[in-house]
């Protein structure tokens, strides 16, 4: 077994993004699986070239991609993403899309292949805030979501796919007040998350 677990550089005049940060503290392996983790640009042409690559040439059997959601004040595993790029703050190369599909010709949206109900109620057990959200944006994180799902109904795998996002860190929050979570307690959750996806 194998599990492709990315996170994000940072982006938005951050300094970290605790979603790779969270990542790169996983182990090496889960339950028997062997944990490949990979840094994902904040970029959507980055991520339309970068996660079928990935996903074509491991093969994995889980796709866990995680990203950070600035604001949310817990753990937040998504529903569906969608063909849409919008945004209003450039990406990392400057890019701002406008109502542009993520790719022309797919599908409207794709639901998470993973077991989204089953991944919460675990980390709630590991005292560990969660919920489902039904909307992961129009941003990159949405565009990774989405590009992992379509690589993979169009290539015919049977992968396991979906994206969770995290809060800022407390070294995020150290200069301006806002929702935050241990970076421990963020790799702990995604850990459960592949446990569950593993076992579910």
């Amino acid at each position: 077994m194998k599990v492709l677990v990315t996170g994000f550089e940072p982006f938005g005049g951050e300094r970290i993004n605790p979603s790779w940060e969270a990542v790169s503290r996983l182990p090496e392996e889960i339950e028997g699986a062997e944990i490949v983790k990979r840094r994902l640009p904040v970029t959507f042409r980055g991520v339309r070239e970068l996660l079928p690559k990935l996903i074509v040439e491991e093969r994995p059997d889980v796709v866990i991609l995680t990203g950070q959601a600035g604001g949310r004040p817990n753990i937040t595993v998504e529903r569906v993403a969608i063909n849409v790029m919008d945004s209003e703050m450039p990406d990392n190369e400057g890019f701002a899309p406008e109502d542009e599909p993520v790719f022309e010709g797919a599908p409207a949206a794709y639901f998470a292949t993973l077991p989204i109900k089953a991944i919460v109620k675990a980390l709630r057990k590991a005292n560990i805030p969660a919920g489902i959200s039904n909307t992961a944006g129009t941003y990159v994180c949405n565009a990774a979501m989405f590009t992992a799902l379509h690589t993979i109904a169009v290539a015919g795998m049977e992968t396991r796919a979906g994206f969770i996002h995290v809060p800022f860190s407390h070294e995020q929050a150290l200069e301006k007040p806002r929702p935050s979570m241990a970076l421990e307690t963020i790799a702990r959750a995604i850990e459960v998350a592949v446990r569950t996806s593993l076992e579910v």
